[in-house]
């Protein structure tokens, strides 16, 4: 099984700010060990909004939004995708994300996490 495990923005992070040194070694250390155990497939930061787009698509037309999106509740920061054999498995490697380290918001942090579908689970997709 594979899981998408999405680090939420904040204010720092909408404002390019990134976290204190200290919390960078920590993540480093961390994705090593996700590495060497064989799990993780990719990972990544994410700019802030302001450098992105977003395309509408309403009653056959579509429009391009710039960023940043003020209306934005929550938007992503970073992610990993990493292949496990459970979502308890997933829970656990996530409960180590060294976020006492000094994370974005000084020891505070939220992480979604989501299975995905594999191609032989959605009806009717090609085989």
């Amino acid at each position: 099984m594979r899981f998408m495990v999405i680090i939420k923005g904040n204010a720092e992070s909408e404002a390019g700010i990134f976290p204190k040194p200290e919390f960078m070694a920590a993540m480093g250390k961390y994705n090593e060990e996700l590495a060497k155990a064989g799990v993780l497939v990719d990972l990544a930061g994410l700019a802030p909004t302001s450098k992105g787009a977003k395309v509408k698509y309403w009653k056959g037309k579509r429009t391009v939004v710039d960023g940043p999106f003020a209306e934005a509740k929550e938007v992503i920061a970073g992610y990993w995708i990493l292949k496990l054999n459970s979502l308890q498995e997933a829970i656990a490697w996530v409960q180590r994300i060294p976020f006492e380290a000094g994370g974005p918001q000084e020891g505070e942090g939220e992480v979604e996490i989501r299975q995905f579908y594999e191609m032989d689970e959605v009806p009717g997709a090609a085989e």
